[in-house]
């Protein structure tokens, strides 16, 4: 089974490569980008038989720092 983790920043949290991408599209000339957020895509290849609490235990402990990020599991 084919798995995307897209995970992205919490609401409040500071994204110094936001802000980097965000000074650079206008820097060439790309106007009309109020905001960047920027955040990461995982994909996984996992056996038919996984399970949710098993998915969601991989995201807790290593894919997510839950402090600072969320993460929503999309099944390709």
């Amino acid at each position: 089974m084919k798995l995307r983790i897209v995970v992205t920043l919490k609401p409040g949290v500071l994204d110094p490569q936001g802000k980097a991408i965000h000074k650079a599209l206008g820097g060439l000339g790309f106007g009309g980008v109020n905001d960047v957020r920027a955040g990461k895509l995982i994909e996984l290849d996992v056996a038919d038989d996984t399970d949710d609490a098993t998915i969601d235990a991989m995201c807790r402990q290593l894919l997510a720092n839950t402090v600072i990020e969320n993460y929503r599991v999309e099944r390709a």
